[in-house]
């Protein structure tokens, strides 16, 4: 299994921690599946469709990755009911995963698209790693801005030795 990527995101939709194991594939420039017309291209003036994308900085991921989330969250609520859950999103080029916990700490994994749900994996990382590391430390703050606490070496060590030991490479 490829990750890619895996964030945290908190009850006031701040991004406390995120972490990029390797890029996700970009597109390549020989295949084009949809033409795509001049004006659209040239319309916003930055020289192309991919000239933006590659600017992006990790910050305004993160910010895509939670707008994703947050709406594809909503929309399955509203169609399905309350008692529904969003669980994966599927593209061509990666899979992403999405957890929830009671205390609306959302844990989103990117990884490629060919793995199955990683529902119960989440809740793992969060059960033992996060409450563990990060709730139980006396010296985290109760708020992380800017992630401050979450990143802590121990949390790290062990998201990379459950990585390692969980999830099949």
């Amino acid at each position: 299994m490829v990750l890619y990527s895996f964030y945290i995101f908190d009850r006031h939709t701040e991004c406390i921690y995120s972490r990029r194991w390797t890029p996700r594939p970009a597109s390549s420039s020989s295949k084009t599946t949809r033409p795509q017309s001049g004006s659209s291209i040239t319309s916003n003036g930055d020289g192309g469709p991919t000239a933006g994308r590659r600017g992006m900085s990790h910050a305004d991921d993160e910010k895509l990755i939670f707008g994703l989330v947050f709406s594809l969250r909503n929309m399955v609520q509203k169609l399905g009911g309350e008692d529904d859950l969003f669980l994966a999103y599927r593209t061509g080029e990666y899979k992403l995963h999405y957890y929830e916990t009671p205390t609306r700490m959302k844990f989103v994994m990117l990884t490629d698209t060919k793995q199955n749900h990683l529902r119960n994996y989440l809740h793992q990382i969060w059960a033992n790693l996060y409450v563990e590391f990060v709730v139980k430390n006396p010296l985290a703050p109760v708020e992380h801005p800017g992630g401050i606490g979450v990143a802590n070496e121990m949390f790290e060590k062990g998201l990379d030795a459950f990585i390692v030991a969980v999830l099949p490479a």
